[in-house]
């Protein structure tokens, strides 16, 4: 599969995202042929919802789509490293790769503050595939909280 042409589209998703003013970042659901199931971008802002972010987003694209939450042939791509919320949601849809660009190191869940999905008390733990396209996906984060400063 072509994680970085994959992540590409994911970071297509997150500019949308930063042009109205959400933080930017964007999430794929695909099977293993590489075809989109889910997509999202974060819509805390237009939606006014806490939990509204790229990963939860897609992941009810996808379930909707499947007809069924259990996610378990399924990789996520997402440009940002999960945060716990979302790191549980992926665990809890059972899906099987988790592919991230850039780390989080405020408030990262799969290595950066914690590491929820490989910590060794998790009843599930998909692959976990990180810094793809890294420089680009924290270079378009930067550049968004640099004008909200």
């Amino acid at each position: 599969m072509d994680y970085k042409s994959l992540m590409q589209q994911a970071i297509s998703l997150a500019k949308e995202a930063g042009l109205k003013g959400d933080v930017p970042v964007g999430a794929l659901v695909v099977d293993d042929t590489g075809t989109i199931v889910g997509m999202g971008a974060n819509l805390r802002e237009q939606d006014n919802d806490p939990t509204a972010h790229a990963e939860i987003v897609a992941i009810r694209d996808a379930a909707k789509k499947q007809g069924n939450y259990r996610l378990d042939e399924l990789t996520m791509v997402v440009t940002l490293e999960p945060c716990g919320m979302c790191a549980g949601a992926i665990a809890q849809s059972r899906i099987k790769r988790l592919v991230f660009g850039s780390f989080d190191e405020k408030y990262g869940a799969v290595g950066s503050v914690w590491d929820l999905l490989r910590d060794t008390r998790a009843i599930y733990k998909p692959e976990v595939i990180s810094g793809v396209l890294e420089d680009e996906c924290g270079q378009l984060l930067g550049e968004f909280f640099t004008t909200k400063r």
